[in-house]
């Protein structure tokens, strides 16, 4: 057997995304070929073991058929087309909207093929992008989203069937890929090993809710002003941000390392880590912290309610005062007990057992 896992693009910025599409054809047995396609960007700062990379070089504007890009769509498909035939596969994976918008006209020629797509996020989408999967041949398209929130709404939007196929880390490997405290510390340049740390994890976009949690962050000090805060990740708000920390007077208090390669190895740096999120998917970030042992405080939204339930501690999107507060009650007091709490609630073996379970059904031909 032969899979095609068709990427949108590669690099820091989809990174939550090879981690998604990883754990899945890890689960395939071991003798199918796999074949991994980046449509945009470069392999470069892909960890994870895809099989045989190919890089298709295309650009932004012609993967969406912007201007003339729009008549030379055709030859695009046709060289897609050729490829897929000339890989012998039998299931495609495919990465979202973006790229089931460019290849699922493809595939619906090509009647040997059953194609399963993946959602990682909440997807607007138009009535003629809804009529690419609405018209697509049902008995050969599966389509799965990453939580059973976003897989409600999907299903709700679309109009049909929509698998949740919940994303998972093995807990056990995580956690022996894990450092400690200190050198984890170390490792992010942070220059004070004695001091709290509240994390937060993402990229640098609005969605993350980043520039809210500089505000609360920036009343919670007046309290506990010997408190640091380390945002990970890039993206195009980076300006905004360090203009903020700037207009807030948080230089020496806030740091913005930038993307950090072997991210998931660094949580236990972390007194605890924020999740300030407007919306999400899924957010890998949380169940990566609650395996590593480190107590999340996160936005009032169903899906963090989905995999924490009571033991979770919500605060509501974008309220700066209740943030500025809760983030001031986590700075008092010893987080082992919520941990342990939240672990329990998460059960991520059980979890993974189901993912692994269910990944290995999804992808049979």
């Amino acid at each position: 057997m032969s899979l095609v896992n068709v990427m949108w693009s590669s690099g820091a910025p989809f990174s939550s995304v090879h981690k998604v599409h990883n754990q899945i054809v890890s689960q395939v047995d071991s003798d199918v070929e796999i074949k991994t396609w980046f449509l945009k960007g470069k392999q470069d700062g892909v960890a994870a073991d895809f099989g045989t990379i190919r890089e298709w070089g295309f650009s932004s504007h012609q993967l969406k058929a912007r201007h003339l890009w729009r008549l030379l769509m055709p030859v695009l498909r046709t060289r897609l087309r050729k490829a897929l035939i000339e890989s012998g596969a039998q299931v495609v994976l495919l990465d979202g909207l973006g790229a089931s918008r460019v290849l699922l006209p493809v595939l619906r020629s090509l009647p040997h093929i059953r194609v399963v797509v993946i959602f990682h996020g909440a997807t607007r989408m138009s009535l003629q992008q809804k009529a690419l999967f609405r018209d697509f041949p049902k008995q050969r398209l599966t389509l799965a989203a990453v939580s059973m929130t976003l897989a409600s709404s999907l299903n709700q939007s679309l109009g049909l069937p929509v698998q949740a196929l919940r994303s998972a880390l093995d807990p056990a490997l995580f956690c022996l890929e894990l450092r400690e405290r200190d050198q984890a510390r170390r490792l992010m340049d942070l220059p004070d090993n004695s001091a709290r740390v509240l994390g937060a994890v993402g990229r640098l976009v609005a969605d993350k809710g980043f520039d809210y949690l500089l505000d609360a962050f920036s009343q919670a000090l007046a309290r506990y002003p010997d408190v640091k805060l380390v945002i990970v990740g890039e993206g195009p708000d980076r300006q905004s941000l360090e203009r903020k920390i700037e207009q807030l007077n948080l230089k020496g208090k806030v740091f913005l390392p930038g993307h950090k390669p072997g991210l998931a190895k660094l949580y236990r740096g972390f007194d605890w880590i924020a999740i300030p999120s407007r919306e999400e998917g899924l957010g890998l970030v949380l169940q990566e912290a609650v395996i590593a042992g480190v107590p999340v405080l996160a936005s009032d939204i169903e899906v963090f309610r989905e995999q924490l339930g009571e033991a979770g501690h919500y605060v509501p999107v974008a309220d700066v005062s209740a943030w500025a507060a809760a983030i001031e009650h986590f700075a008092g007091q010893d987080g082992a007990s919520i941990s342990a709490s939240q672990y329990r609630a998460l059960a991520p073996e059980q979890v993974w057992q189901r993912f692994c379970s269910d990944s290995r059904a999804l992808l049979k031909p």
